[in-house]
């Protein structure tokens, strides 16, 4: 059993490593020299396959990622618990048991993500990565009891937790001169996490019963996907930018008989490199992904959840982060850096919990 991530310690993280690395990094009057590495080497941490090595060169990596919801949104404005019991429709009504609306609500729902990557470049212009993530989900809802009204009859919390989906990608560059780079991003999602997660659920006539999770507590598509994309990256003196497009397409339903949306994602970000040690970024991100294709017979609820046609929608995200990098001695190209995400746009399809905030922390180091 997991418990609940804290907001306090995430935030407090990423305080400390502001405070503290700037110290720990740096030294005071030395001269680094022109073989340094540059902090704004990187894209911010949470752009993935943003940079490739040369030839020989490997990089191993480690990412903490945590993500937290709170509250309903329906059809893009925000819903109370006691209205969506009484006005959404439940999509199973008229099957045995099942109420005309929805009698579960969603409250609060936490994520952590644990990524360790590897990078290999067996020539300057291939360079190869693979990525294996560790997940945990929490999700609290309420009750209501019976067919209609809005007595509540408890809450209750479902959690999952396990090894999601692993990836591979090759990137192939297409371009450089001078301080411009562009390359491809040809990725393939592997389905290595479980699509079959059980825990207990309250349901509206008092029952505690052992259940299939709905689709966003599993740990895994189910499906191999082809993941294409294209990065660009560029800088001027201690300015530097990039933009990259990257895409989820999903290759057949799985193995329960559905598959989750395509996505696609463009963000673009700028980073100002105040020191070699130290660079400060800021990054824009649009997002669209469209609702699962089919259904798991076994996930079925008056619950949002469980309603394939409220998944996928299109969102928008500003993200602010640091990159920092040692310059001398056994701290030297050691990499840590952190980003945090805050919404700006959310019209999610149907009925989903609205997005609060997204952080990410990680560590690099290339050899």
């Amino acid at each position: 059993m997991t418990s609940k991530p804290n907001r306090r310690v995430l935030l407090g993280v990423l305080a400390l490593g502001l405070c503290i690395s700037p110290l720990a990094l740096a030294h005071e009057g030395e001269d680094h020299g022109p073989t340094a590495a540059r902090a704004d080497a990187h894209a911010p941490i949470a752009v993935m396959g943003d940079h490739m090595h040369s030839a020989g060169e490997w990089m191993i990596s480690y990412r903490f990622a945590a993500m937290s919801m709170s509250g309903n949104l329906y059809r893009g404005n925000s819903a109370s618990s006691d209205w969506i019991a009484e006005n959404v429709p439940n999509t199973f009504f008229g099957m045995p048991g099942q109420p005309p609306t929805l009698r579960i609500v969603p409250q609060e729902m936490d994520m952590t993500m644990h990524m360790a990557g590897a990078m290999y470049a067996p020539t300057d212009w291939l360079t190869l990565m693979a990525m294996a993530m560790y997940m945990e989900k929490e999700m609290d809802l309420v009750t209501y009891q019976g067919m209609m009204g809005t007595a509540r009859l408890g809450r209750f919390t479902t959690r999952s937790s396990g090894w999601g989906d692993a990836s591979v990608t090759a990137l192939i560059r297409l371009y450089r001169e001078g301080t411009t780079q562009v390359h491809l991003n040809a990725g393939l999602s592997l389905p290595t996490g479980s699509i079959t997660e059980t825990d207990q659920v309250l349901t509206p006539m008092g029952m505690v019963m052992e259940m299939r999770l709905p689709y966003g507590m599993q740990l895994g598509a189910g499906t191999y996907d082809a993941m294409p994309g294209i990065t660009y990256l560029d800088r001027r003196g201690d300015v530097s930018w990039g933009a990259q497009y990257r895409g989820t397409i999903r290759l057949g339903e799985n193995d329960e008989g559905y598959a989750l949306g395509d996505a696609h994602q463009l963000t673009a970000w700028a980073a100002y490199q105040a020191a070699p040690w130290i660079s400060m970024s800021a990054r824009l991100a649009a997002r669209t992904q469209g609702a699962i294709d089919g259904r798991d017979a076994r996930i079925m609820g008056p619950v949002q959840t469980a309603d394939p046609e409220n998944y996928g929608g299109e969102f928008v995200d500003l993200s602010f982060g640091v990159n920092l990098i040692g310059q001398s001695g056994i701290l030297f190209d050691h990499r840590l850096a952190a980003e945090f995400i805050l919404p700006l746009h959310q019209d999610p399809n149907g009925l989903q919990m609205e997005r609060d905030w997204q952080f990410m922390i990680g560590y690099q180091k290339a050899f």
